[in-house]
């Protein structure tokens, strides 16, 4: 397998359903983990609080050495795609929806205290069972090789 120091166009898919973590080198399948969900693991996320894991399209907006839950990788929820669904269905103003999307195009970290949650990582913490709050966790020792391996920038597939 190719080095994870020498990825040139690093992506992750996520694969709620089978519970792989996904690495991928542009199309090439570099490594795949076995990782764990939210409480909730069932369907999309909808609100803060729901413990369910988001689907869609994302992108890794930080990279934190100093998680409670090990290390992790801030994933950019809420997307716009959530934005949308959360103006329409009057769970955000048109104040907050603007400001996530804004985010999103900017490549920066859309707003984390919303009624449509956020705080969404992909964190260490261990794999026994779904447990987080609607993160993705893997283990301890595969979390130091993914922090190691991802850039700030990488785009994040979340599939049901």
């Amino acid at each position: 397998m190719k080095s994870f120091s020498k990825l040139e166009n690093p992506r992750l898919v996520v694969r709620k359903k089978e519970r792989l973590l996904q690495i991928f080198d542009g199309e090439r399948l570099i490594k795949i983990y076995e990782m764990v969900l939210g409480f909730a693991p069932e369907g999309d996320k909808e609100i803060e609080g729901d413990g369910k894991t988001p689907t869609g399209e994302f992108y890794v907006f930080t990279k934190n050495p100093n998680s409670k839950f090990h290390l992790s990788l801030g994933l950019s929820y809420p997307n716009i795609d959530a934005a949308t669904r959360g103006l329409r269905e009057n769970l955000i103003s048109l104040e907050e929806h603007d400001a996530i999307v804004k985010a999103v195009n900017d490549k920066q970290m859309p707003p984390q205290k919303t009624r449509l949650g956020g705080e969404i990582y992909i964190h260490g913490g261990g794999t026994r069972a779904d447990w987080t709050e609607g993160c993705v966790a893997l283990k301890n020792e595969e979390m130091i090789e993914l922090f190691a391996a991802i850039p700030v920038g990488t785009p994040v597939r979340i599939e049901p």
